[in-house]
């Protein structure tokens, strides 16, 4: 999968700047972005077999828990085009706070 944009995970580890969880938080992301890279999803179901912790929200939009549970990736999935968009990441706790069906990319 061609995933957009490489730059959101980063940015947000920058913001863990000072806290001790950044590096395992960073670990836990390069690994999501590098397995999601390299896989072909054709549909959520070859998500769920490939992520069974995944909670699928809509046919396009899936939420990934990061390091264990305590983080949470939000991405919308082109199946047809193989693209995956990274609309939003935070922790567990501000994941709980929002409305996932209405996330856009940078809220």
């Amino acid at each position: 999968m061609r995933i957009i944009a490489r730059r959101s995970l980063r940015e947000f580890v920058e913001g863990l700047s000072g806290q001790k969880e950044k590096p395992a938080v960073k670990a836990a992301l390069d690994a999501w972005f590098d397995e999601a890279s390299k896989v072909a999803w054709a549909s959520s179901a070859d998500v769920k077999k490939h992520s069974a912790t995944a909670s699928i929200v809509s046919a396009e939009q899936i939420v990934f828990n990061i390091k264990v549970n305590d983080y949470r990736l939000v991405v919308s999935v082109d199946f047809e085009k193989g693209i995956v968009w990274i609309k939003w990441i935070g922790t567990h706790k501000a994941y709980d706070k929002i409305d996932v069906t209405e996330v856009k990319h940078g809220n």
